[in-house]
């Protein structure tokens, strides 16, 4: 079953909250979130945005990839708001900013409750973490 998913975000840069970002090489941290084209409620998808950009905790220098590159956090959330299952389904090449991905999505959780006119039992969400300019 293919499904379509719709942009929320485009290049929202976010650093970790209450400290200053590491030192990108020649970039700094970005966070995009796509969501199936089902879901239309612009607060849900915002305050899902935000739980994760506020649990970003940034990698060591070394663990950050070169800008230009991206982990993907495929994520799924039940109806009740609760974290079903959250994979690494595309890697920046970096363990570290991978991991930082992984755990930034986990630590959000449970997100909301999905809008009552959600009827789908859950939705599909994908987290795009990268480096940019």
């Amino acid at each position: 079953m293919k499904r379509a998913f719709a942009v929320l975000f485009v290049a929202v840069t976010f650093v970790t909250a209450g400290t200053a970002a590491p030192a990108l090489a020649a970039g700094r941290a970005s966070l995009n979130v796509y969501f199936q084209s089902n879901l239309k409620n612009r607060g849900y998808q915002n305050r899902t945005f935000e739980k994760v950009v506020r649990a970003w905790k940034a990698p060591a220098t070394l663990d950050v990839p070169e800008v230009g590159k991206k982990t993907v956090v495929q994520s799924v959330i039940a109806k009740d708001g609760k974290l079903v299952s959250a994979t690494v389904s595309m890697s920046s090449g970096k363990k570290g900013w991978d991991a930082a991905a992984l755990a930034a999505v986990k630590s959000a959780a449970p997100f909301d409750p999905l809008p009552e006119d959600f009827t789908a039992p859950t939705i599909e969400v994908h987290f795009h973490v990268s480096v940019v300019p």
